[in-house]
């Protein structure tokens, strides 16, 4: 998929590979509210999870590539719901862009991608959710035509003990 103007008439939207794992380390860490979360200077866990959900038929991380460059990433993932009879729902998780090319269309290419994704695999619906601090990113997906339906709730847990 390509864009037609500016920067984004550039940008190519394709599957992350292994060998992307840097640069999606570097977007996480320029999206992130809270620095320092990612470990750039190990990327193993990072390329062993990309190569494990390229293999999956359910999970995908959409990159957004310009001249080889990922300057913005989406996970989509895919679940088969119980309600709606069985039906299959999607979800964003971890849409980033680099700072320097915010504004230009390119978020909006890379959601393009995940709901013609999700409309391919079967999706009757497609969601996500956005930190609250997160403003400026709530307009985004407004203007998208995404609706703020829902309250998010996260608990982060423990690693388990034997």
């Amino acid at each position: 998929m390509e864009a037609e103007e500016g920067v984004a008439a550039r940008v190519v939207i394709r599957d992350a590979e292994p060998a992307d794992a840097a640069a999606l380390v570097a977007l996480l860490e320029h999206g992130a509210l809270e620095p320092g979360k990612e470990d750039a200077g190990d990327l193993a866990p990072y390329a062993e999870a990309l190569g494990e959900i390229a293999s999956s038929a359910n999970d995908r991380v959409l990159v957004a590539d310009v001249g080889g460059r990922p300057v913005g990433m989406c996970q989509l993932i895919v679940f088969r719901h119980l309600q709606h009879h069985g039906g299959r729902c999607a979800e964003i998780e971890s849409m980033h862009v680099h700072p320097d090319y915010r504004s230009g269309g390119i978020g909006a290419l890379l959601v393009e991608a995940a709901v013609g994704a999700a409309r391919e695999a079967g999706c009757y619906r497609i969601q996500l959710t956005s930190n609250v601090e997160r403003t400026d990113a709530h307009r985004f997906y407004e203007r998208l035509g995404f609706v703020p339906s829902h309250r998010g709730f996260k608990l982060l847990l423990e690693p388990a003990t034997d």
